[in-house]
């Protein structure tokens, strides 16, 4: 919605809006005083089954009265709330308004609950059933998407439950990616290693530092690009937690295993969001959830 810079759109909804409704009001006027032709026995002249005729009786005079409470009401309706384009209305009700009160409700609700644990440590809370359990509810609503409900993780989203982490496992290092969330970026680096053959050689390289099937030959022709690779992956290649760069010495494959996946990761780069959870959770839930996900790697 960013793209848009005008209010065209919010007046032609009023609009469209507005005319709906007085169009209905001027229907029912036009209809009211209409005359249609009828017979001298007060028919339409239309006639089933031999006998059956269409009386042309005027509609019940509270049937008129309800279209017009309908059409006031809505007018009253759309003073009130939202409903002419951007127009807020004079109650300044929103559903945005409404979820965040309830949030907040809910959470003062439960404010004693999390009182507790907020005074253990991450260690401990983790020894904690109840705690527990509001962890795995808390990860089942806001982490599972992504991670998988058994927080094994997808292509592409690290498995929680195992001793490898990019930026760390300790709970303070968990809390910091709860809290600020993460952005992985793993350039493009196909120019700086040179050709379509290099990048392969590369690639076998890379699949060699983790002991994976390779060509032993063309590892050996790609050993020297890894230099473009090891300002952050180190000259080693275990990956550096400090920029959040991956190990390639173990057998942890996030985006894919084999020359194809190394190759068009090099050519094409990887972009990882990991959106922040400041400003959906409280302290004391991120606390908690922090617990939990400590606790899956650390049975």
């Amino acid at each position: 919605m960013s793209d848009f810079t005008s209010n065209f759109w919010e007046i032609y909804v009023a609009g469209i809006t507005l005319v709906s409704i007085i169009a209905c009001l001027v229907l029912l006027i036009i209809t009211g005083k209409m005359k249609a032709s009828t017979a001298g026995d007060n028919t339409t002249g239309h006639v089933w089954d031999g006998d059956l005729r269409e009386m042309n009786n005027p509609l019940p005079r509270w049937w008129s009265y309800m279209f017009v409470i309908t059409i006031v009401f809505s007018l009253v309706y759309l003073v009130l709330y939202p409903g002419l384009g951007s127009y807020p209305g004079t109650l300044g009700w929103s559903s945005a308004k409404l979820h965040a009160d309830e949030v907040a409700k809910g959470n003062a609700q439960t404010a004693p609950i999390y009182a507790k644990f907020m005074s253990m440590p991450p260690e401990q809370v983790a020894k904690d059933a109840q705690a527990m359990a509001i962890g795995e509810r808390l990860y089942s609503n806001n982490c599972a998407q992504c991670h998988a409900s058994d927080a094994r993780g997808n292509k592409g989203f690290p498995n929680l439950t195992d001793g490898d982490w990019l930026h760390g496992g300790t709970p303070e290092k968990i809390k910091e990616t709860l809290l600020g969330g993460r952005n992985g970026n793993m350039p493009p680096m196909a120019a700086a290693v040179g050709s379509s053959d290099d990048v392969k050689n590369l690639a076998q390289y890379v699949l060699s530092l983790s002991g994976s099937p390779h060509d032993s030959t063309r590892a050996a022709l790609g050993k020297d690009k890894f230099a473009v690779c090891a300002a952050c992956h180190g000259p080693d290649g275990k990956g550096m937690q400090a920029v959040g760069s991956a190990n390639l010495t173990d057998n942890i494959w996030l985006h894919g295993f084999g020359e194809k996946a190394i190759v068009e990761m090099i050519n094409n780069g990887k972009v990882n969001v990991m959106p922040a959870q400041a400003e959906k959770l409280t302290e004391a839930q991120i606390h908690v959830l922090t617990s939990y996900i400590w606790g899956m790697s650390n049975k």
